[in-house]
């Protein structure tokens, strides 16, 4: 078994297919980054909620996805910044998704928040998905 060389295109991955093949749940390797995310998200309203399931070594997360008339609601799970490519913004180049119907979720200074929140917080950094 090999290891994951970029967590968060796995997480957003293990999230897709599972859509795709219309899973009630799908469960991810834990970690803080992927907890925040995953807060975001349920938030956001694009998950229907979360548990934690601890089994003696890192633990896990499992997302219960969220359809619309089975149809799933979150449309598109898109990688921004990849580790061979960095792909950080500045407070005032802040992108908008969907011009503004989606979210772009960053990792600030100030910790892993969404497009909107670090605009009102005046704060950049690195843009990891867009979600809409």
């Amino acid at each position: 078994m090999s290891a994951i060389t970029d967590p968060v295109a796995d997480y957003l991955t293990r999230i897709r297919n599972a859509q795709k093949a219309r899973h009630q749940y799908t469960d991810i390797p834990a970690s803080k980054l992927k907890r925040a995310m995953t807060q975001i998200l349920l938030d956001k309203g694009f998950v229907a909620k979360y548990i934690d399931i601890e089994d003696g070594k890192q633990g896990l997360i499992r997302v219960y996805l969220k359809y619309n008339k089975n149809v799933p609601v979150i449309q598109s799970l898109e990688r921004v910044s990849k580790p061979g490519h960095r792909q950080f913004v500045g407070a005032d180049n802040l992108p908008k998704v969907r011009n503004g119907l989606g979210i772009a979720i960053l990792s600030t200074s100030s910790g892993v928040m969404t497009d909107k929140e670090a605009r009102d917080a005046g704060v950049g950094g690195e843009v990891l998905a867009y979600i809409y």
